[in-house]
């Protein structure tokens, strides 16, 4: 495994492409108490601040354990690509229609009826801190050298990892 920590720019850009790539992550609020609420999430987008962005209702809990407490974790996980992010941020919710208006896509429906829904809320998540796993190849080929390093002993080297402080 090669070790890149990124920083600025360049984490940013690292975060946007797993967060957009990955889609789908486990959002973690309440990280104070046991049970941890976990709850799975389809990212929006990422903005050009590194800003990860959600659609959610203002009467979830994850919304409530925000409200008191805006620290959460994100975990991103791609098993058929091998990709995987960690991300601790800051959340913040809001109801400006403008944002709700471009995060909003047709799938939504399933969740809120439209986008005038009076508890559709918005929420973003500034990253701290966030640290990545990525191969450096393809599937097949990092799959390949995965298996040469099971049946010589020696360590592959498949994978990028890091830490990103956006």
């Amino acid at each position: 495994m090669s070790k890149e920590n990124l920083y600025n720019e360049d984490a940013k850009k690292k975060v946007k492409e797993l967060a957009e790539n990955i889609d789908f992550t486990m959002m973690t609020t309440n990280l104070k108490q046991t049970p941890l609420h976990m709850i799975p999430m389809s990212t929006k987008k990422v903005d050009e601040q590194g800003n990860i962005w959600f659609l959610s209702n203002k009467n979830s809990t994850h919304n409530q354990n925000i409200e008191k407490d805006a620290n959460l974790h994100l975990v991103y996980a791609n098993k058929g690509d091998m990709q995987f992010m960690n991300v601790y941020g800051k959340a913040k919710i809001t109801t400006d229609q403008t944002i709700i208006d471009e995060l909003y896509g047709k799938s939504d429906d399933a969740w809120f009826e439209g986008k005038q829904d009076p508890n559709i809320t918005a929420i973003s998540v500034h990253p701290t801190e966030a640290y990545y796993w990525d191969p450096k190849s393809n599937k097949l080929v990092t799959l390949v050298k995965m298996g040469v390093g099971a049946i010589t002993g020696n360590e592959p080297d498949t994978m990028d990892f890091g830490k990103l402080k956006p």
